[in-house]
């Protein structure tokens, strides 16, 4: 109860100051609208922006599921072994040496304007964070426990199933909150590549419209959506780490 306190108060003396800021400088409507105005944009486009919202959302779950999926299989695999972790880690690295943000023209050039090529982008975004935070958490079992394990003449995947894995869950779900945060990202870059539907699709067409009011709605629907996500897999994560 004291968190959510909080987080309204830091939103109210963020309005206010926002609200100030408009007052003090005179900035035309158009530059930077007042939080009354995007208000009244996002009651009177409610049916437009929640449309392209669920488009957004669709597009960010698939992302954050097949992604969690690939990079927690892929940790399983480099902890499991030294051969795969010494071919594949490298790659990983050299990976993030691109940046993601240039591949989504040919994302959009190679699975289309569709979701597809949203999807992806948020896979690709996610995919290291999460298969590196899990990874960490696989191999930073204490040794004790491992010697215990070797003595009772565990197999290498037994120790894998039942030490390795439920040990590292806190660490994936490290990775987890990365994703969260991070899946939006991908997914609205792609939209601004190409799209016809979707929160960064909005924006687009509202900037582009000089409708700021209703790009600012757009915006804030997008950062109220990641803080959702954010809470629910925070709270997912504690949860499942506890059992």
């Amino acid at each position: 109860m004291s968190t959510l306190r909080y987080a309204l108060g830091v939103g109210v003396f963020g309005l206010l100051i926002w609200q100030a800021l408009v007052w003090i400088t005179g900035v035309p409507h158009f530059i930077l609208p007042s939080p009354w105005r995007v208000t009244q944009a996002a009651w009177d486009n409610r049916m437009l922006i929640a449309e392209n919202a669920v488009v957004t959302a669709t597009e960010v779950g698939l992302g954050l599921l097949i992604g969690t999926i690939l990079g927690a299989v892929t940790a399983i695999q480099l902890a499991a072994s030294q051969r795969m972790h010494r071919l594949v880690m490298p790659l990983l690295v050299f990976t993030q040496a691109v940046p993601v943000f240039a591949l989504a023209p040919i994302l959009t050039l190679w699975f289309g304007y569709g979701i597809a090529s949203k999807v992806t982008m948020a896979v690709l975004i996610i995919y290291f964070p999460v298969t590196s935070a899990y990874y960490d958490g696989l191999t930073q079992v204490p040794r004790d426990i491992l010697d215990m394990a070797r003595t009772m003449d565990s197999t290498k995947w037994q120790v894998m199933r039942r030490i390795r894995i439920p040990h590292a869950l806190p660490s994936l779900g490290t990775g987890l909150k990365l994703a969260a945060v991070y899946a939006p990202i991908g997914a609205v870059i792609g939209e601004w590549v190409g799209a016809s539907k979707g929160l960064g699709y909005l924006m687009l067409l509202a900037n582009g419209r000089a409708k700021t009011d209703l790009m600012f709605a757009s915006l804030i629907t997008l950062a109220l959506m990641t803080i959702a996500l954010y809470a629910a897999v925070s709270k997912a994560s504690s949860a499942f780490s506890r059992a």
